[in-house]
């Protein structure tokens, strides 16, 4: 699969991150030379964030190319992304030459954050809107407005590569995403216009109180909880009165003057401006992917849309003969204050391996679900190398023996250069969860350990048998 970038800002780099993460090749038109410069910051950080968000390894990475004429990046394009500036006469002109240039097949999409898709269309050309949101990389949401069988055939590609496609029901200036920030945006300045408080203490306000409520659960479901026992009916029965209270000037916006443009940009760098831009967005990264996996981990928001992209992802394979049992690479969050992973996430990877040994022999969750399953009755952990934020980890293993109630494991810890980094030794017993009792696992699963154990005798596995029932 083939996307084309044309224009390479901000989103347009994060557009063309997320296709290429996700094993498409891509070809980037900008004439503005800094355009090179300005994507491999983004793919920097892309690389560095997007993989972290998974417990599963993305696809190889596409082929990335840069093409100094429009005809030749979107030569045999599946996807054509225009990302230029909001200036509705140039994406006429952009977007008419990318409907004479484009395969017949390829979608065409706008970022366009206002814009609507008759507006776009209007001098004949074919598009749609496809509006993400920054970082385009990382954030899954995006807006699709236009024709119903191209926003079909759009959604469809983009659950592919990760995303969120949100389809309106009908066209309207800004959407609906930008329609509430724009709402809280205009809250904002006035309460900074009115001196009724500063940038900064209106971002604590939202990711000290609402931000976070709002990261799972939206507005409307927020609310509900509000309305306690009685729900929805309640909250709004409730506190529906306050809103004919004169407490808000959304359909007044303050006037940009040049002191409230300098008393902002003032506060702005007060806030933040001991932090550089590649900082800034490096934090921001990192907290995104520690809050998308806390949601990930529940299914919630957009963590299940993570969680549902990471079940396409190819199953692991094989590595010298024993099945690759957990791949993926090491966020942020399981590192300590020297950048290194912590003990405790060594386990937490054999324990996901494990996992996913018990589901490659049978004992999956329909067989939990039934009630019977592993439980991990002893470990043992030898620390042999580093892991740092970053590295790819890959864990294989080993079955040293599987008779009966028990299942011995050996995992192996590898960093993406192929250092062993640490091994596990695992017992664990089948139960009843019924019970709560040790008992022998169904025929299928046993025979599907035997197999294993069969295939996996005689092979060397250092540093096993020193705990786990073998001292």
């Amino acid at each position: 699969m083939k996307a084309a970038i044309v224009g390479g800002g901000v989103i347009g780099g994060g557009w063309a991150a997320r296709f290429l993460l996700n094993g498409w090749d891509v070809a980037v038109f900008d004439p503005d030379p800094q355009a090179r410069r300005r994507i491999g910051e983004v793919l920097d950080g892309a690389r560095r964030a997007l993989p972290a968000l998974y417990d599963a390894a993305l696809p190889p990475e596409g082929r990335l190319t840069y093409e100094d004429g429009m005809d030749r990046a979107v030569a045999g394009a599946d996807w054509v992304q225009e990302s230029v500036p909001e200036r509705l006469d140039l994406k006429h002109r952009i977007l008419g030459q990318l409907t004479e240039l484009a395969p017949e097949a390829a979608i065409i999409g706008s970022s366009t954050s206002g814009f609507r898709p008759s507006e776009l269309t209007a001098e004949g050309a074919r598009a749609i809107v496809a509006h993400p949101f920054n970082p385009v990389y990382l954030l899954p949401l995006v807006e699709l407005v236009g024709g119903a069988e191209a926003c079909a055939r759009a959604a469809d590609l983009l659950r592919g590569i990760g995303m969120y496609p949100l389809t309106l029901r009908k066209e309207i200036d800004a959407h609906i995403a930008d329609r509430l920030l724009e709402a809280i945006w205009r809250e904002a300045l006035w309460l900074v216009t009115d001196g009724i408080a500063t940038t900064d203490e209106i971002d604590e306000a939202i990711r000290q109180g609402f931000g976070l409520r709002w990261a799972q659960m939206g507005l409307f479901e927020t609310y509900r909880i509000a309305g306690g026992e009685a729900g929805m009916a309640h909250f709004m029965e409730q506190f529906g009165p306050a809103l004919a209270w004169p407490w808000t000037k959304l359909t007044d916006v303050p006037a940009f003057t040049p002191e409230l443009v300098a008393t902002i940009a003032a506060q702005s760098d007060a806030q933040s401006g001991h932090l550089s831009i590649r900082a800034l967005e490096r934090l921001r990264d990192d907290n995104l992917v520690a809050m998308l996996r806390a949601l990930k981990r529940t299914g919630s928001g957009a963590g299940g849309t993570i969680l549902g992209h990471e079940a396409t992802l190819s199953p692991p394979e094989e590595v010298d003969g024993l099945p690759v049992t957990f791949r993926a690479q090491v966020p942020s969050s399981w590192t300590d204050y020297n950048g290194h992973m912590n003990e405790t996430h060594y386990l937490e990877a054999a324990g996901r391996a494990s996992d996913r040994f018990m589901a490659l022999v049978g004992a999956d969750a329909d067989y939990i679900a039934g009630g019977l399953s592993y439980f991990t009755v002893e470990s043992h952990v030898r620390y042999l190398d580093e892991v740092l934020a970053g590295d790819r980890l890959t864990v294989t293993t080993q079955v040293l023996s599987g008779a009966g109630k028990k299942l011995h494991l050996f995992h192996r810890l590898a960093r993406g250069d192929g250092t062993l980094a640490a091994t596990v030794e695992t017992l664990l017993l089948h139960v009843d969860l019924e019970t709560r009792r040790s008992c022998d696992p169904a025929l299928q699963v046993t025979e599907a350990v035997a197999r294993h154990a069969r295939a996996h005798e005689g092979r060397p596995a250092e540093g096993a048998g020193r705990f786990t029932g073998q001292r």
